[in-house]
């Protein structure tokens, strides 16, 4: 379980500008996948100036209906294993490379409350995934995280974990 560390619009900038500076060096383009951050990710990567040379969309797709309409998420994979699990980020952030053709993907689902948890899956269960095309040698490589605090300080730790 991550602790509850306070995550400044300062910390998103700097972390975004660092995100910026290694696509721009590698020739790359990002696309996001967004449920719980709800496109605060992408938000944070256009805050940069000139953010247009290295990102390239951004997807929010917070209901389920999204997930599969607009990235590709399998109906299968959302009732076998819900939103917020490895499998449906592997398949947001594929999907997002799928249907845009950059090289590089984040994608974020979890549960920010303050309601919505299970047992299994409490408040702050986050799951995240970054995907480059299978052609580059790379597939999506998740991993999930338990952050502690509100609503907001969730969504902001989640934001701050996607970027690094």
């Amino acid at each position: 379980m991550s602790t509850l560390q306070p995550v400044t619009d300062q910390d998103l900038y700097r972390l975004a500008e660092e995100v910026g500076q290694g696509a721009r060096a590698a020739g790359w383009r990002i696309v996001t996948a967004e449920s719980c951050t709800a496109g605060w990710i992408a938000k944070a990567l256009t805050d940069v100036p000139g953010s247009s040379a290295w990102l390239d969309s951004g997807y929010v797709t917070y209901s389920n209906t999204a997930k599969i309409r607009d990235v590709g998420v399998l109906p299968q994979t959302l009732s076998e294993h819900g939103a917020v699990s490895e499998e449906t980020v592997r398949e947001m952030a594929n999907g997002a490379l799928r249907a845009t053709g950059v090289e590089m993907a984040i994608a974020v689902s979890g549960i920010a409350g303050p309601d919505g948890g299970t047992a299994g899956k409490p408040v702050g269960t986050v799951w995240f995934a970054v995907a480059t095309p299978e052609e580059r040698g790379a597939a999506a490589v998740c991993d999930c995280r338990q952050f502690t605090g509100d609503r907001e300080q969730v969504r902001r730790q989640s934001v701050s974990y996607a970027l690094r």
